[in-house]
């Protein structure tokens, strides 16, 4: 089957296996042009991961200037996208990053105000040193003690938006649920879980917006692209371990 929208050479972004060659109606796939990002940006910040932070970040946590806003997984595929949306909208940043490498990246490249090396110990006293009036957004990608430790540092009426939870999902127990919730009552805070295809329809929206600001040098993004289909087995638990570094990816054999 031919289709019209879309001709031989074009490069279309959309849900594949992990595989070579793949057929598809067309539906859900989108044309993308190189000439105006490299390919891997479509796969992080004008793809699933830059609408995820976008959405998440505006339309839940609904940032307000002055605030502090926490992310977890600060230099991943989301947290790098969700951090620098906050530092637009003129928010003070505090990202959570494993190990000095990341954290200096956080603060030298992507502005973060401060980062904290979940690592190196407990994050908590590390809360309270850089989130002194509390946290108004915490965004969160990994679940577990990282979330408990933010949810007993809430500020009134803190937004908390459940993103992902990497640290739970290799579980072969009971998933570890927050024990500080009790934070939500006192502080009167909300959580809300996010899934980035309830935006499908406003898309363009954030394409548009996320363009621009890469195009005025206020936003930057980094992939982590590994090459051949064959790695994919040790490339996917590159995410489980935080070896990666940005967005992972793979590139396919040509």
């Amino acid at each position: 089957m031919r289709l019209a929208k879309f001709k031989a050479g074009d490069h279309v972004n959309g849900s594949f296996g992990v595989q070579a060659y793949a057929l598809s109606d067309g539906k859900d796939l989108h044309k993308i042009d190189p000439k105006l990002a490299p390919l891997p940006k479509y796969l992080n910040v004008l793809g699933m991961p830059g609408m995820t932070a976008y959405f998440g970040l505006l339309e839940v946590g609904q940032p307000k200037a002055g605030e502090t806003v926490v992310v977890s997984a600060a230099t991943g595929a989301v947290g790098q996208v969700v951090g620098q949306i906050a530092k637009i909208k003129c928010c003070r940043v505090v990202g959570i990053a494993g190990g000095p490498k990341k954290c200096a990246y956080a603060v030298d490249e992507l502005g973060y105000d401060a980062c904290i090396d979940y690592k190196a110990g407990p994050i908590y006293p590390a809360l309270v040193e850089h989130c002194p009036k509390g946290v108004n957004i915490y965004f969160d990608n990994v679940g577990g003690d990282i979330l408990d430790a933010v949810l007993a540092r809430l500020a009134l009426h803190a937004r908390v938006v459940i993103c992902g939870a990497i640290s739970q999902y290799n579980n072969t127990g009971d998933v570890q649920g927050p024990k500080n919730y009790l934070s939500l009552l006192v502080n009167r805070a909300r959580m809300q879980g996010i899934i980035v295809f309830d935006w499908a329809d406003r898309y363009g929206e954030g394409v548009r917006d996320l363009a621009q600001w890469m195009q005025q040098g206020k936003l930057k993004s980094r992939e982590d692209v590994v090459k051949g289909l064959k790695t994919f087995p040790d490339t996917l638990l590159k995410l489980f371990s935080g070896e990666n570094f940005g967005k992972l990816a793979i590139e396919v054999d040509h």
